[in-house]
Formats: structure tokens, C-alpha cells, sequence
């Protein structure tokens, strides 16, 4: 039997008095990814139904659900009655919102994996690079209206604003000496599972940075390639030659000074 795989978004339940730290992080986590998982595997059920298929109190399995439809991940609903109506109200069932439903392991990489090594198949590596353009060319006006609305000194931190609000978690920071310049910081990417496979996507971002702020940048490091963070070298109005890569912040790794010769080859990940 596959062991249950645990919620990737779990919120912590309220108590009014001090939590027990402990059986928080390891027993009602694990008891609550419980609950979900027969919702999942089940559909829509009663209190009644959960309690007796994890083998908890009707009232632990309410405490359990109230936590998760605070966190979004289930909701409550009235019980679907096929055929006559029976007197008094439906029964409440709890069914897992389309949140919680991607909280737990999807194939949604692999589809999207699968689909782009189709293309280079039937199209080549180039009709990859393309496709990774026009993702990007396709998210242009939102970003490029933040950036441009931003005096020129203050565009890299407008662009990881916006970034920030796709759900990227960027930061801007100056990089370290000597560098003359910032660097803008990545610490989620939605598509790093697929980037490690096609670092075309990578590519294509860096060239869609550069042309968003105006000068060339360089890709530092990257989460495809394993590091901390996706790290882009950005130099400051009048210094457009890429710096000598530096160990980027925290644990990100080095890449090589070949990969510096263009702002569209720092968009690949360094072997």
C-alpha cells in the first residue's frame, strides 16, 4: 500500500489556550491529512462516514474538518438525495475544495513534461525555445506596466512586486561587491520541476527580464539546477557587462563564467 501523501498547505488548528507544539506538528497533521485523504478517496462524506473510516470521535473528526475548511482546503455542503425527498433536513457532507484537491501529488508536471518533449520530437529544440517565448510574451502587459511605471532605479524591485504576486516569492537586493548592480531573487518557480527538463523556460524568462529592464542580465543560479533560489544578475544604468559569477545568497550555487556570454544562454541551466 502507497503511503498517504501529506497536504503540501496545512494550516495550524486554534486552541484558546497554549498548543501542545508537538502533537500539532507531527499527530493532528498527520490525523488531518488523514481525514482529507478519505475525502479523496471517498467523495463528499457525513462526519459520521469520516469518523468511522478513520476511526475517530465524530467531535475529533469536526475539529479536524473545522481546521481544514478554515485553510480552504475542504468545504461543507447539503448531501445530494437521488430520487424522493426523506423528511427533515439533507445531511451536511464535507468535500474537498479544487484548493485541497491540489494539495495533494498531481501529474500536472508530467503532463506539461510530456507535452513539450512532444514538440521536440515533432517540432525540434527550437520550437521549444519559441514556446517558452510566447508563455512569456503572454504575461508581458501586467509585468511590463509595473516596471515601466517605476522610476529606472527602482525597476527591478517593481518587477519582483509583480513577480511576487504570481506567486513567485521575489526579492531585489544589491548584489554583493564588486558587482555594480542588483540582483533580483526568485525563491518559488511554479515550473521548476519542468524547467530541470527544458531549460528553455529558464531562457526565455531571462531574455523577457532583460528586455523588461532595459539592459542585459545574467542568471546566477537557478531552482532547476538545484540551487536555493533563481538568481538574476541585474547591472545598474551604464554597466551592462556581466560581472564574474559569484556565489549567490544563502546556499546557491556557482555557474560557470561561460555561461555569461549572452543574455539568452544565462537563461540555460549549467551542466
Amino acid at each position: 500500500m502507497s503511503p498517504v501523501p501529506e497536504l503540501r498547505n496545512n494550516g495550524v488548528v486554534k486552541y484558546q489556550g497554549d498548543p501542545p507544539q508537538e502533537e500539532l506538528a507531527t499527530g493532528e497533521r498527520s490525523t488531518r491529512n488523514r481525514v482529507a485523504r478519505s475525502i479523496l478517496d471517498h467523495g463528499p462524506s457525513t462526519v459520521t462516514d469520516l469518523a468511522k473510516r478513520v476511526g475517530l470521535t465524530q467531535a475529533a473528526v469536526r475539529r479536524h474538518l473545522d481546521a481544514l475548511v478554515a485553510d480552504g482546503v475542504v468545504e461543507s455542503r447539503e448531501q445530494r438525495v437521488y430520487g424522493a425527498r426523506t423528511r427533515g433536513r439533507p445531511a451536511k457532507v464535507f468535500a474537498l475544495t479544487d484548493c485541497g484537491r491540489d494539495a495533494f501529488d498531481q501529474s500536472y508536471d508530467k503532463l506539461a513534461a510530456d507535452a513539450l518533449r512532444w514538440i521536440a520530437a515533432h517540432s525540434g529544440e527550437e520550437a521549444l525555445l519559441t514556446f517558452a517565448r510566447a508563455r512569456m510574451a503572454s504575461q508581458a502587459e501586467g509585468y511590463r506596466a509595473a516596471v515601466e511605471s517605476a522610476a529606472p532605479e527602482d525597476r527591478t524591485e517593481a518587477l519582483a512586486r509583480a513577480l511576487s504576486a504570481d506567486g513567485y516569492a521575489a526579492t531585489a537586493r544589491s548584489a554583493p561587491e564588486p558587482q555594480q548592480g542588483e540582483q533580483l531573487c526568485q525563491h518559488h518557480c511554479p515550473v521548476a520541476h519542468v524547467a530541470e527538463q527544458f531549460p528553455q523556460l529558464c531562457e526565455a524568462e531571462t531574455e523577457f527580464f532583460s528586455s523588461l529592464l532595459g539592459t542585459h542580465v545574467q542568471r546566477l543560479a537557478t531552482l532547476a539546477h538545484g540551487d536555493g533560489v533563481c538568481t538574476t544578475y541585474v547591472p545598474r544604468s551604464g554597466h551592462h557587462t556581466a560581472p564574474a559569477p559569484q556565489q549567490a545568497p544563502q546556499t546557491q550555487q556557482t555557474i560557470s563564467s561561460s555561461s555569461a556570454s549572452s543574455a539568452s544562454k544565462a537563461g540555460r541551466n549549467p551542466a
